[in-house]
Protein backbone atom coordinates (compact mmCIF):
# COMPACT_ATOMS: atom_id res chain seq x y z
CA UNK A 1 0.00 0.00 0.00
CA UNK A 2 2.82 2.10 0.58
CA UNK A 3 3.49 2.03 -3.19
CA UNK A 4 0.20 3.25 -4.34
CA UNK A 5 0.09 6.04 -1.98
CA UNK A 6 0.00 9.44 -4.15
CA UNK A 7 1.94 12.19 -2.45
CA UNK A 8 1.16 15.14 -3.31
CA UNK A 9 4.38 18.26 -3.96
CA UNK A 10 4.15 20.79 -1.68
CA UNK A 11 3.59 24.13 -3.06
CA UNK A 12 6.71 26.53 -2.59
CA UNK A 13 5.95 28.33 -5.29
CA UNK A 14 2.16 29.34 -4.03
CA UNK A 15 3.67 30.55 -0.83
CA UNK A 16 6.54 32.30 -2.54
CA UNK A 17 4.32 34.28 -4.56
CA UNK A 18 1.75 34.82 -1.25
CA UNK A 19 4.66 36.12 0.69
CA UNK A 20 6.23 39.08 -0.82
CA UNK A 21 2.45 40.40 -0.83
CA UNK A 22 2.26 39.41 2.77
CA UNK A 23 5.55 41.53 3.46
CA UNK A 24 4.46 44.18 1.89
CA UNK A 25 1.04 44.29 4.10
CA UNK A 26 2.92 43.77 7.02
CA UNK A 27 4.75 47.27 6.29
CA UNK A 28 1.82 49.00 6.21
CA UNK A 29 0.13 48.48 9.73
CA UNK A 30 3.59 49.70 10.87
CA UNK A 31 2.56 53.40 10.38
CA UNK A 32 -0.57 53.31 11.72
CA UNK A 33 -2.73 56.46 12.23
CA UNK A 34 -2.30 58.55 15.77
CA UNK A 35 -5.13 57.61 17.34
CA UNK A 36 -7.93 60.44 18.09
CA UNK A 37 -9.17 60.86 21.81
CA UNK A 38 -12.42 61.63 22.40
CA UNK A 39 -13.68 64.57 23.00
CA UNK A 40 -15.51 64.29 27.00
CA UNK A 41 -15.55 68.45 27.99
CA UNK A 42 -17.80 70.11 26.29
CA UNK A 43 -16.22 73.13 24.56
CA UNK A 44 -18.76 76.03 25.52
CA UNK A 45 -18.33 75.77 29.67
CA UNK A 46 -16.06 72.97 30.20
CA UNK A 47 -18.26 70.76 31.41
CA UNK A 48 -18.33 67.05 31.77
CA UNK A 49 -20.17 65.69 28.79
CA UNK A 50 -22.59 62.91 29.92
CA UNK A 51 -23.73 60.39 27.90
CA UNK A 52 -27.64 60.95 27.35
CA UNK A 53 -26.78 65.10 27.02
CA UNK A 54 -24.52 65.65 23.91
CA UNK A 55 -25.40 68.67 21.48
CA UNK A 56 -23.29 67.62 18.24
CA UNK A 57 -22.06 70.08 15.79
CA UNK A 58 -19.42 71.12 13.25
CA UNK A 59 -17.49 68.32 14.66
CA UNK A 60 -17.93 68.97 18.29
CA UNK A 61 -19.89 68.16 21.45
CA UNK A 62 -21.64 70.81 23.43
CA UNK A 63 -23.41 70.22 26.58
CA UNK A 64 -26.58 72.50 25.32
CA UNK A 65 -27.64 74.25 22.07
CA UNK A 66 -26.74 77.56 24.27
CA UNK A 67 -23.31 76.18 24.98
CA UNK A 68 -22.64 76.06 21.15
CA UNK A 69 -24.57 79.51 20.63
CA UNK A 70 -21.94 80.93 23.00
CA UNK A 71 -18.77 79.04 21.73
CA UNK A 72 -19.21 80.39 18.26
CA UNK A 73 -19.97 83.90 18.78
CA UNK A 74 -16.71 85.10 19.15
CA UNK A 75 -15.93 84.58 16.12
CA UNK A 76 -19.21 85.58 14.42
CA UNK A 77 -18.13 89.05 16.02
CA UNK A 78 -14.83 88.85 14.17
CA UNK A 79 -16.55 88.50 10.73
Amino acid sequence: MAAEEVTKPAAPAATAKATPAAAATAVAPAAAPAVVEKQTNCLGCNKALKKIKRYYRNGKYYCTKRCWQKAIAPKEEKK
